[in-house]
């Protein structure tokens, strides 16, 4: 356990800021975008007053503030940078390039509704765009989550050889304060050992990273990917264990809430839906409905049977999703994700995709009390948007 134990009352995105200077990273590459700006306006405050001794990178893009974290992860520093919405879009193509690179970039996306039209509020479009471009994905409920996913995500990330993502609700938990539990960074830095990178750019020992590749080879390459991000699940598993040991917190991949003799579920992630479908549950309870919740933590690689084996007492089940496939039969990326798992394992039960809380649209705990009232009498397979005006 760690030495002394300080809490402060920090935001979300402060709070992601305190978790890369107690990692003591080597390159922040930065660039401003609404709602992830203040993250590296605190680290750029660090770096000035010389609490952490890194290298700041002023870019022109988001494409470009991935793309220097690249070429800084291949020469073999530690590295961060953080962006949301468009600005994840614009650097979507380096994406593929940093996972298949196997680059241990890490990165905080806390989410923000895509345009158009021009949406500035909360949803998880833009990360869920990102879900099949190799990259182990996060998404955290609380600020003090955020801050010990980032520091657990290089651990993950320096062992996987793989970039990891940490994603969380924009505003909603991005620029709101909560107490956080601050490490001994002396202690981060213990749990955080400088791997040795047997491949990284090196003008004495040069090496080839991101050839071109022959159809012979590229199937090659694409299936130690896929591999490596099968495999980071015990990693991702093992860390956070590890880190409950040192720190005295860990979450898993999946969390449930009164989940033991549930008969209905609500499976959710994110802070906001994750706090108001609890409180719902606790609602359903008192009014005689037997009603849990799940959440996932970890996205990518996607923890089926851990979400199966939570599901595997109840009668039927509703995914919120907040963010749409549009055109698709499923039209929630985290519902299809579950169905999938389901059908691959010959479970069959009632599971309801609720699509809500689109930019921000507010859903209330009564809302989410009602998703248990329609679970319980008219359990079924559908798609339905929540708080549409037509």
């Amino acid at each position: 356990m760690q030495k002394t134990k300080l809490v402060e009352a920090l935001t979300g995105n402060y709070a992601a800021a305190y978790a890369v200077k107690a990692s003591d990273v080597d390159v922040i590459a930065v660039y401003p975008i609404t709602p992830q700006t203040t993250i590296v306006e605190k680290l750029s405050e660090f770096v000035a007053n010389g609490e952490l001794n890194a290298e700041l990178i002023h870019v022109e893009s988001e494409h470009s503030a991935l793309s220097a974290v690249v070429g800084a992860s291949a020469a073999g520093a530690r590295v961060f940078t953080a962006t949301s919405s468009q600005g994840l879009e614009l650097a979507h193509e380096i994406l593929h390039i940093a996972s298949a690179m196997r680059l241990p970039i890490v990165m905080a996306v806390p989410t923000r509704a895509l345009s158009a039209p021009i949406s500035i509020h909360n949803d998880y479009g833009d990360v869920m765009n990102a879900r099949d471009t190799g990259w182990i994905i996060y998404i955290a409920a609380s600020a003090q989550e955020v801050y010990d996913t980032i520091i657990q995500a290089y651990r993950v990330a320096e062992t996987a050889n793989l970039p990891a993502m940490v994603a969380y609700d924009g505003f909603l938990m991005s620029h709101t304060v909560e107490p956080v539990e601050l490490n001994d960074e002396e202690e981060v830095r213990k749990f955080l050992p400088r791997p040795l990178r047997p491949y990284t750019l090196n003008p004495k020992r040069p090496v080839t990273m991101g050839p071109l590749a022959s159809p012979d080879w590229y199937y090659e390459f694409k299936y130690q990917q896929a591999t490596a991000l099968r495999e980071a699940y015990k990693v991702v598993k093992e860390v956070d264990a590890l880190y409950g040991e040192k720190f005295g917190r860990s979450y898993g991949v999946v969390e449930t809430y009164r989940m033991e003799d549930a008969d209905y579920a609500i499976v959710t992630y994110g802070g906001a839906a994750y706090g108001n479908a609890k409180a719902a549950a606790d609602m359903a309870r008192e009014r005689g409905i037997a009603a849990g919740v799940v959440r996932i933590r970890l996205y990518r690689p996607f923890p089926s049977m851990d979400v199966l084996r939570a599901l595997e007492g109840v009668k039927a089940f509703a995914v919120l999703d907040r963010a749409i496939m549009f055109g698709s039969p499923a039209e929630g990326p985290l519902y299809k994700d579950i169905a999938t798992a389901m059908f691959m394992h010959g479970v069959d039960k009632p599971a309801v995709n609720i699509i809500h809380g689109i930019g921000q649209r507010t859903m209330y705990v009564e809302d989410m009390y009602k998703i248990y009232t329609m679970l319980k009498e008219r359990p079924s397979k559908e798609v339905v948007f929540m708080g549409v005006r037509v």
